[in-house]
């Protein structure tokens, strides 16, 4: 039987695999560097990973879904982050999630069709006596309801 030829993201994958010496108690620091490096952990790095570090593929899948941070698609080339923490829900952060919603057109945990925008649930942002809180693109925004929101959606949808 023969084996698939590697694709480039497996090459990378195997090759940041290498650079930490193959150890298995490095899994984590390797997938955030395959995520950093490719945008996303692909599924096809999974296998080839796991034979790598002498794991099996649950194992390695279960670290990348269980992690929030780690995906397993393109982003797109916004990111909008939604604290559903209590402290926001108390203050809307259901109105403004559904507002997201609404108008960009996706539901939470989805990219746009035409990959402008993922909109992405998280359990706090560290602002929670003032929120609503979302983080756009890795910036954080308080009291993101109302003008402000509107403000936000203008910016990553023009």
């Amino acid at each position: 039987m023969s084996q698939k030829p590697p694709t480039p993201a497996v090459d990378t994958a195997l090759a940041i695999a290498a650079q930490h010496g193959n150890r298995p108690d490095a899994l984590l620091e390797m997938l955030h560097e395959i995520q950093h490096r490719l945008g996303f952990v692909p599924d096809a790095v999974i296998a080839p990973l796991a034979q790598t570090l002498n794991r099996s593929r649950a194992e390695v899948f279960g670290v990348i879904s269980f992690y929030h941070d780690f995906r397993r698609q393109p982003a797109g080339r916004h990111v909008v982050k939604v604290c559903r923490a209590e402290a926001c829900q108390a203050r809307g952060a259901r109105a403004t999630e559904a507002r997201l919603e609404q108008r960009l057109k996706i539901r939470t945990g989805e990219t746009a069709p035409d990959g402008s925008v993922t909109l992405e649930a998280v359990y706090c942002l560290g602002l929670c006596a003032i929120g609503p809180n979302l983080m756009v693109d890795g910036r954080l925004h308080a009291r993101a309801e109302g003008k402000r929101l509107e403000n936000l959606l203008a910016e990553i949808t023009s």
